[in-house]
């Protein structure tokens, strides 16, 4: 039972506003899901990039549903505060093991527009989103990824999360994987610009 309070719809950071998304969003949602570049980190192959616009507004409709399905997962839009740009999104999702089973497992992710890399936005938006993720009553959060996927990696070490090492066989992805785990002290260990 849902004991925490709810992710807020939205929350300010030094530098981004980290908030629900819009219909007016899905033009820069198809900017960066139709990028094999960005979608080759998200899921198991194929990679399938999103085609059109129809597809971004189902999308946008989607994430913001699975909150109320689940109030213990949300997606969120990352805005670059001076220039009202979408950088990309911070997400929660619940992880529902390959066998089918769900063990309250949650994941903490991210993806950006490449035009958006590089400058910390994944780092600061992540940490927010998590501050709220606990404050909804999670105490860990997972962050997995493919095992060459340095960029994420790094942004989990500034969140502070503890590095599990290779898992041989990801039981929500399969195959091998690299697995952190983020709790309230290892956030509240760094120095995260928010």
């Amino acid at each position: 039972m849902f004991a925490g309070q709810p992710f807020p719809d939205r929350v300010e950071t030094a530098r981004l506003v980290v908030r629900r998304f819009a219909d007016a969003d899905a033009p820069r949602v198809l900017s960066i899901l139709s990028r094999l570049d960005v979608i080759r980190w998200l899921d198991n192959p194929p990679f399938v990039p999103m085609a059109d616009l129809d597809q971004a507004r189902q999308w946008v409709t989607k994430v913001n549903r699975r909150e109320v399905d689940d109030p213990l997962q949300a997606w969120r839009c990352l805005e670059v505060r001076e220039t009202g740009v979408m950088a990309g999104t911070v997400l929660v999702p619940r992880l529902e093991r390959i066998d089918g089973g769900f063990v309250g497992e949650y994941e903490l992710g991210w993806h950006l527009h490449p035009d958006s890399t590089g400058r910390g936005y994944a780092t600061e938006g992540a940490a927010a989103h998590a501050r709220s993720a606990f404050a909804a009553g999670h105490t860990s959060l997972v962050i997995g990824m493919y095992p060459d996927n340095a960029p994420s990696a790094a942004v989990a070490r500034r969140l502070g999360a503890e590095d599990l090492g290779e898992v041989p066989d990801d039981p929500w992805y399969g195959g091998v994987s690299r697995h952190f785990t983020l709790r309230p002290e290892h956030l509240d260990a760094t120095q995260v610009r928010e």
